[in-house]
Parts: C-alpha cells; sequence; structure tokens
C-alpha cells in the first residue's frame, strides 16, 4: 500500500499489475479470514478504472473461498459490455491461482426519469443521540461484548482489527441476550476519514460499509449476535447491491436492516440506506450459510 495512506484510501490503493488486472492488499495480515466488504470494494475499484463517465448502480456478488489476508489478492476485469448508457464489467478475485471471489457490477450513464419514489426514512434517533456520552450513562454498556464496547473506544481507529467505519447501533439489547419481536435494527454508520470529492469512490466505500454486522439481522430474533456467539458459525455467501441517489460515505447513513426468513442452514438480511434527510441512498441483500456449531 503507499506510504502515507491510511483507512479506506488504503485499502482501495490498488496496484495496476496488467491489462485490466490489479493487486490489493490486506490492511491486517494477522486477521482472519479476508473482511467480505474489502472483496467487494477492491473489485469495484479494480471494475470502476475500466469505465469512463459513468459510476456503478448496481452489484450481485458471491463469496466463494475465504481468502487469505497474508496474502495478495489479484483482481482480473473482464469487460463484459459498453452500450450507450450501460457498461458491464465481471471481476473475479484470486489469491494461489483459485477464485476466492467474483462479482458482476454495471455502470450507468446517469438520465432524467418521469418515474421517482422511495420509501420513507424508519423513525430513530439520531446518530448525536446513540453516541458514547448518552450509551456509556446506561447500565447496559457494561454488559455488551467487548466487540460492540470497542466501536466506541477513541482509539478504536488506529484498531486495525476494525474496519475504518464509525457505527452507532440503534437498538443494543440484542447484544445483551435480548430478543426482538422483528429482526428490524438500525446502525448510523460513516467512514471514519474525509475521502475525495469522487462519487465512484463514495459507492465503493458504501459497499465496504454494507457487508459489516449486517448478519446481526438474522440474529436479532434470537437475541444473539455473531460478536458474541462462539457457538455459531456464519459466513455470507452472496450479495447484492443498488445505488439510487448521490450521497456521501464520509457523513452518517442510517443502515436499516432485517431479515425476512431463515432456514436450512441459511439466513436473509436485507437492507436499506439513508441520508439523514430522509433520502434512500442504497438498497441491500445478502444471504448467509449460518448453523450452529456441533
Amino acid at each position: 500500500m503507499s506510504n502515507g495512506m491510511t483507512g479506506c484510501l488504503a485499502i482501495f490503493d490498488l496496484e495496476p499489475i496488467g491489462r485490466n488486472v490489479f493487486r490489493g492488499e490486506s490492511p491486517n495480515p494477522s486477521l482472519q479470514p479476508v473482511f467480505g466488504g474489502q472483496l467487494i470494494a477492491q473489485s469495484m475499484i479494480a471494475a470502476s478504472r475500466t469505465v469512463q463517465a459513468r459510476v456503478a448502480h448496481s452489484l450481485h456478488a458471491y463469496f466463494i473461498r475465504s481468502g487469505d489476508p497474508t496474502v495478495p489478492i489479484t483482481y482480473e476485469v473482464e469487460v463484459l459490455r459498453d452500450g450507450k448508457s450501460y457498461s458491464t464489467r465481471r471481476v473475479v478475485a484470486m489469491q494461489n491461482g483459485r477464485v476466492i471471489f467474483s462479482i458482476i457490477v454495471s455502470f450507468h450513464a446517469g438520465e432524467q426519469s418521469a418515474f421517482d419514489h422511495q420509501d420513507i426514512m424508519p423513525d430513530v434517533p439520531p446518530p448525536e443521540q446513540v453516541a458514547l456520552d448518552t450509551l456509556s450513562k446506561k447500565s447496559i454498556f457494561s454488559e455488551l461484548p467487548e466487540g460492540v464496547r470497542r466501536w466506541y473506544e477513541p482509539d478504536r481507529l488506529i484498531d486495525l482489527r476494525l474496519p475504518p467505519i464509525e457505527l452507532r447501533p440503534v437498538e443494543i439489547g440484542q447484544y445483551v441476550g435480548k430478543k426482538a419481536k422483528h429482526s428490524n435494527i438500525h446502525f448510523w454508520m460513516r467512514i471514519a476519514e474525509k475521502l475525495p470529492e469522487d462519487p465512484a469512490l463514495h459507492i465503493c466505500a458504501l459497499a465496504y460499509a454494507s457487508d459489516w454486522s449486517l448478519l446481526d439481522a438474522v440474529m436479532a430474533r434470537y437475541g444473539r449476535t455473531v460478536l458474541k456467539a462462539d457457538d455459531i458459525l456464519g459466513a455470507s455467501l452472496d450479495h447484492a447491491m443498488w445505488f439510487h441517489r448521490p450521497f456521501r460515505a464520509d457523513d452518517w447513513l442510517l443502515y436499516a436492516k432485517d431479515s425476512p426468513s431463515a432456514q436450512g442452514g441459511r439466513g436473509l438480511a436485507r437492507g436499506l440506506i439513508f441520508k439523514r434527510d430522509g433520502t434512500l441512498v442504497a438498497t441491500v441483500t445478502q444471504e448467509a450459510a449460518i448453523r450452529e456449531r456441533r
């Protein structure tokens, strides 16, 4: 990675090593396995470098094998189509000659439309009301898993075990074993650094953040979390995302998540991402393999 670059900018700093071929690295080689959001974002960065004057509007990805953070990742971009309004790219991520991840990204030139509607943002407290100075006064704070409390600690941004994302969960009961009547959970989130004025970079950054803690929507009904459950095995299988309207990934965004179904060792999570003013900017779905250890 380039000297002097930190956080997301360092993660997105891919090295071109051939025609439409790029190499990326993991920020913390000791953390197993490679974070799924990193694979999504680095693949999108690679694809974006082969497209002119268009930004991504959707992605469909599959996690095929666990990635080894000690080994550089090679991203090979295939140009599938360059049409009048849309461009399509397929990217495969490889380590040691084997595919670990695959994604198709579609890009759009942008246009005016007579159709414009969206869902309404849920009514939840703003990020300032779920900050550390408020949460730490509640008795439940001391009961939270270390991984959740770590989100709030002042030096968390230098901890390479955590992604460079600021997180403020609205509902914290599931982290101390409280079962939710429904699977709806809400997080305020933002990239923890100022990003350049590049819409494509903000899209890649949001794709990176979208994979963090999405599986907890599946666990909310059971009062459980992957951050505290050593008896649960969870692994992302696929990830899809649609980008609707402009946004900044370094501003606070509300991630409203739920899980409509879990069965047969798989759980489905979905999310809507809103700006503070209520603008819907993205939709996410993800299926994960999830089961109890035996």
